[in-house]
């Protein structure tokens, strides 16, 4: 199926503007079962990496060395809120690995999170590292470090081990090899790899298809996909899209956001993978977006996607409260995906 997708910004019955999705769907062996125009559009992968990014920590046995939890791996694959149950978690990871917060190479940036928020502007010492919201990847990071017996000094940059092993994890989960993925650097300082939205669909399928009884890369996936469904929260935050996803899909999406107007799914029940890109790298049209795939896909029954009303239509408002709009897909077929 070939179809086009919009996003349109309508101010009352004026349409104000309009955001234009690439989007694939794929299966775990890399067929296209749907696409938008530029199913190989290269973009960055952003924070949708990260599942992949933490596959060799479980992969090769390190986080069983260590003693992770579920809720452990799902904030290591987390783009997480800053909120003290976030920070709880990574501090809880740096002490059993015997580091601290200031071996976090991320940086800090304000959490979103409004009462870490407000914490920190009136507690401006108390910033750190931990609010940033790949601090849990991070954390990851150094505890496979620490596990191959690589330095943890230097663990962001490109040239490291850790960063050349998540160059080929991220690589391979999306068949691809390492050396087709463009790198630059990301905003938390670590490799940010480029590739093809198809490509990132494909490694999305394979993270819904993953089995328990599969070799040990399926194995590894499967386990990283459970604790990210069981542990939303962890993964991102209350009333954020990829949360509401997964929590209002009862499990049947597996949505991680990356920035840039990126978003990348994973629906268990089908064993499809699918990406979602904003071309000019808006995050607000996400919603009316993932919505109109997965009803047009029939991933979710009437009842649950009525769950996600508010992000089907989202109502803008002025800064008087007064509602001025809404934003809305339209999506329609086009030609086969093979014509």
């Amino acid at each position: 199926m070939r179809f086009q997708l919009d996003v349109v910004v309508w101010r009352g019955a004026i349409a104000e503007s309009r955001h234009r999705i690439e989007a694939a769907v794929s299966d775990p062996d890399g067929r296209l079962l749907a696409a938008t125009s530029v199913p190989r559009l290269v973009t960055t992968f952003r924070s949708a990496a990260k599942p992949f990014q933490l596959l060799p920590l479980v992969e090769r046995g390190h986080a069983d060395r260590w003693g992770f939890g579920e809720e452990d791996l799902a904030v290591m694959a987390a783009s997480h809120t800053g909120s003290p149950y976030h920070l709880g978690l990574v501090a809880g990871i740096l002490r059993r690995i015997g580091l601290a917060e200031r071996d976090l190479a991320c940086g800090y940036h304000d959490p979103v999170d409004p009462a870490s928020l407000d914490y920190v502007r009136n507690h401006p010492e108390s910033r750190s590292a931990l609010y940033n919201n790949c601090s849990g990847k991070h954390a990851g990071m150094l505890a496979l470090a620490l596990a191959e017996g690589w330095p943890t000094a230097g663990y962001q940059h490109p040239d490291h081990p850790v960063q050349q092993l998540m160059r080929r994890s991220v690589a391979e989960s999306c068949g691809l090899a390492a050396g087709d993925l463009l790198v630059a650097v990301d905003g938390c300082s670590v490799s940010v790899f480029a590739l093809p939205l198809g490509a990132m669909a494909r490694g999305y399928a394979r993270l819904a298809a993953a089995a328990d009884d599969g070799d040990a890369r399926a194995r590894a996936l499967a386990r990283i996909r459970r604790a990210m469904l069981r542990y939303p929260r962890a993964v991102s935050g209350p009333g954020r899209l990829s949360s509401e996803l997964t929590e209002k899909s009862g499990g049947r999406v597996l949505a991680k956001g990356g920035a840039e107007g990126l978003k990348c799914l994973a629906l268990p029940e089908r064993g499809l993978g699918v990406a979602l890109k904003c071309e000019d790298g808006q995050a607000r049209a996400l919603g009316p977006a993932v919505v109109a795939v997965l009803e047009r896909l029939g991933a979710l029954d009437a009842e649950r996607l009525s769950t996600l009303a508010e992000w089907r239509e989202p109502v803008m408002r002025n800064v008087a409260g007064i509602e001025v709009g809404t934003l809305r897909a339209e999506i329609r077929s086009l030609a086969p995906v093979g014509a």
